[in-house]
């Protein structure tokens, strides 16, 4: 990793009593936003309006660019091939990366690689090897199936997939369902339950190969031209070595990751809100009726002005979460906040955005309506609005006081 981009001490956020990024970020910043404008646009505007993918002739050079500056798998350690982000970090590099029609999903349109699960990184030296180290080596794409047609918001209680040890392997059976990324994944985990239905800690994670046999996946089409899967799984058979930690350590494996993830995730809303809040402003500068510029109408200006203050106001939640979390502070409650006020946030911005532009809004000429339909799934991934108020009312209540 270039020296430009290291990752800085957390410390270094809060300068002369004021928030601002230190110096190394904001290198990290713009060698983000010019990647993004001088060479991921050209690339992405020759594609289709709903493309999810760009064709290899096209993507990987812009991956060998991207490994070069040190943006590459930026979740994964130094140490097995990766960027090394700190948390803050990874939120402002997700910003940049999302400002892009694929952005919502495919962060600089898959320039900057796709990072292994991180739990991986707890698993043996073999599962590193084999799995991690090879994924950022070689560019391999893994899934994480957690959640089950039962439900999602309580998965850890609601995961029927079972487990059962036969010798040497483990037998798995069941269905997972809203598995991002299952359809072009080498591999995935799957965590599937080992002890009493119910219990949280009855739940073990294991490395599945996408080949396995038994293995079947569904796309399911959604609002969006990028589809999630519904995984079933029958007589799946997976060696012991292949368990990643001890049996009932599934969640303890990945709940730290989970909750880190919902950083970069609300980072990169505020990313896309940003992008269509520009447009918007550009074209309110241009555009005339009756008789004078849209700008110059208090409607616009008010909606404008509400745009930039509610995402100025996002974005430094999404820092604080992302500074605690590189102080080594509990986080959960802080990325709960972030990430549900910045994914309301952006929605309402596109919303005002489209309105702006009018027709031109919602026409396949302008990113606006893509960003619209795939800014309204955010609310519901890494966990629906709701669930998040729960936990931020529970802990509140719990403790008695207000903060």
């Amino acid at each position: 990793m270039s020296a430009a981009i290291e990752s800085p001490h957390p410390g270094a956020l809060a300068q002369g009593g004021a928030w601002e990024l230190p110096e190394e970020l904001r290198m990290l910043r713009e060698t983000a936003r010019r990647f993004m404008q001088q060479e991921v646009k050209p690339v992405e505007d020759r594609q289709p309006h709903d493309a999810f993918s760009l064709p290899p002739e096209e993507l990987k050079p812009l991956q060998a660019k991207a490994r070069a500056l040190g943006l590459w798998c930026v979740r994964t350690p130094e140490a097995y091939g990766g960027a090394g982000l700190n948390l803050l970090g990874q939120a402002v590099l997700a910003e940049e990366a999302a400002q892009c029609r694929m952005g919502a999903y495919i962060p600089a349109c898959g320039a900057f690689g796709a990072d292994p699960p991180n739990a991986i990184w707890l698993g043996t030296p073999d599962q590193i090897q084999r799995y991690g180290v090879r994924s950022v080596q070689e560019g391999r794409k893994a899934f994480v199936a957690i959640s089950e047609p039962s439900g999602g918001a309580d998965p850890a209680r609601a995961i029927r997939t079972r487990a059962e040890r036969r010798g040497d392997r483990y037998v798995l059976n069941g269905a997972k369902l809203w598995i991002t990324g299952a359809g072009t994944a080498s591999w995935g985990l799957v965590f599937a339950r080992t002890g009493a239905q119910g219990d949280r800690g009855g739940i073990t994670c294991f490395i599945v190969d996408a080949d396995a046999k038994g293995l079947g996946k569904r796309p399911i089409p959604v609002i969006r031209s990028y589809v999630p899967y519904e995984l079933s799984l029958e007589d799946v058979e997976v060696p012991v070595e292949n368990r990643l930690g001890e049996e009932g350590q599934g969640f303890q494996l990945c709940e730290k990751w989970l909750v880190e993830g919902r950083v970069p995730y609300a980072a990169g809303c505020i990313g896309i809100a940003q992008a269509a809040l520009g447009i918007a402003i550009d074209w309110a500068r241009q555009r005339e009726t009756f008789k004078s510029r849209l700008a110059d109408k208090q409607a616009i200006q008010w909606m404008i002005a509400d745009s930039e203050m509610e995402l100025r106001a996002a974005r430094l939640l999404v820092y604080q979460a992302a500074w605690k979390g590189d102080l080594g502070q509990a986080l959960k409650v802080d990325a709960s906040i972030a990430k549900v006020v910045a994914t309301e946030t952006a929605g309402r911005v596109v919303d005002r955005c489209i309105q702006i532009l009018g027709g031109m809004g919602v026409a396949h000429e302008m990113p606006l309506e893509r960003w619209y339909r795939e800014l309204r799934i955010k609310r519901i991934g890494e966990g629906p609005s709701e669930v998040h108020r729960m936990v931020l009312a529970r802990t509140l209540i719990g403790r008695g006081e207000a903060r």
